[in-house]
C-alpha cells in the first residue's frame, strides 16, 4: 500500500491568471500592497514567482529574481489567515532549492523593521543583516527604513 499525504502544500509556477488571487491576498496582508502591475511586469519580466496552495487554496505566493550568482527575494507572502503554520518556511526552502539550480551563491532581501516576525523567520533560516536602506518602503508618517539581509546558499 502506498501512502498518500493529505492535505499537502502544492508548490507550483505562478500564472498571469493566478494574479487576481494574489492580488486579494495582497491586499489583506499589507497596508502598502504590490500593484497588479508589479505582479504582471515580474512574470513578463521571466522572474522566478510562485504559488502555494492547499487544497486548491491559494495561501501565499514568492517572487524572485535571478541575475547570475544572485538571487533577491521581492516579495514573499502567506495570506493572513494562513500565517503562522509554517507555509513561510516552506516556500522560503522552496525559493532556497530554485535559487541554487540557477547557480545562486546568495539570496538577499529587504524587510521592515516593523516586520519582526518576518525578521525571526529570516534569521531561523540563517539570513543575516548586512545593511540598511534608507526610506525604502512606504509609510503611513512618510517613508520606513528596510533591513538588507543576504544568505550564502
Amino acid at each position: 500500500m502506498s501512502a498518500v499525504l493529505q492535505n499537502a502544500p502544492v508548490l507550483a509556477p505562478m500564472r498571469p491568471e493566478e494574479i487576481d488571487a494574489v492580488m486579494a491576498i495582497e491586499q489583506r496582508a499589507y497596508p502598502f500592497p504590490w500593484t497588479r502591475a508589479n505582479f504582471a511586469d515580474s512574470l513578463a519580466a521571466g522572474y522566478s514567482a510562485w504559488t502555494c496552495r492547499m487544497e486548491g487554496e491559494l495561501i501565499g505566493y514568492a517572487v524572485m529574481m535571478l541575475v547570475l550568482d544572485e538571487a533577491h527575494l521581492l516579495n514573499i507572502t502567506v495570506a493572513p489567515d494562513w500565517q503562522r503554520h509554517g507555509y513561510g518556511l516552506l516556500v522560503m526552502h522552496h525559493l532556497f532549492g530554485v535559487a541554487r539550480a540557477h547557480g545562486a551563491a546568495r539570496l538577499f532581501l529587504e524587510v521592515r523593521p516593523t516586520n519582526a516576525p518576518g525578521q525571526g523567520l529570516y534569521r531561523k533560516l540563517g539570513f543575516e543583516t548586512i545593511g540598511r536602506r534608507r526610506g525604502y518602503y512606504p509609510a503611513g508618517s512618510g517613508r520606513e527604513d528596510a533591513v538588507v539581509m543576504v544568505l550564502t546558499l
